[in-house]
């Protein structure tokens, strides 16, 4: 995009019972950004989110986790964007893809929500509005549809997936700070591979 990123928003579901859950994965990336660099964050009930900013690259960045659930991020989406009077081509949306292997970053400048139910809420939520960055991150799938899929996207990474997940988060974060410091279009030559992560756990929570 060749707006500067001044949002970055991590789509996720509110709860303790989804807590560290595969479909959480944004929120996660957000909090490792934020909390490499000190910021906390706190809810702001009007925009239904919780939110840290952070300063970065001279500029405030605010990092958000929509505490509507995963099929209603466009309400808080739409209510951030029109507080922090931005255009969506200044927004990064962080989200699962069971589509990508565990661990396989994907950046892009635009489009569709790939059946996402979070992406296409906020799609929804922008009049049909498809213009904004979005970083997917894999967390593989168990080659089942339906109920299945569900099951998948709202379990727990195993031990064995857990360390390839913890790298993703943090490389996730190290992305975002390429995208807002050299561009998106840097910072998708340097994390859109084709092989993801293989790493032992190494002992964080994601």
């Amino acid at each position: 995009m060749s707006a500067r990123t001044k949002l970055v928003v991590g789509l996720g579901n509110p709860g303790r019972e989804y807590a560290g859950t595969r479909h959480n994965i944004g929120f996660a990336v957000v909090e490792k950004f934020a909390g490499d660099r000190g910021a906390s964050f706190k809810r702001k009930w009007r925009l239904a989110a919780e939110v840290a900013e952070v300063v970065f690259e001279d500029a405030t960045l605010v990092l958000a986790k929509p505490q509507t659930y995963m099929n209603r991020s466009g309400l808080t989406v739409a209510a951030l964007l029109g507080w922090m009077k931005i255009e969506p081509s200044e927004m990064l949306v962080v989200v699962d893809d069971a589509d990508l292997p565990l661990g396989q970053l994907r950046l892009r400048p635009a489009g569709g929500s790939g059946g996402h139910n979070g992406l296409r809420s906020i799609i929804e939520a922008l009049g049909g509005n498809e213009a904004f960055a979005r970083l997917r991150v894999g967390i593989g799938r168990t080659g089942r549809a339906g109920s299945d899929l569900t099951d998948h996207v709202l379990g727990r990474f195993s031990a064995a997936e857990r360390g390839a997940a913890q790298i993703a988060v943090r490389e996730a974060a190290e992305a975002i700070a390429c995208c807002v410091k050299e561009g998106l279009t840097k910072a998708m030559n340097q994390y859109n591979r084709k092989v993801p992560p293989k790493a032992e756990a190494e002992g964080e929570s994601v």
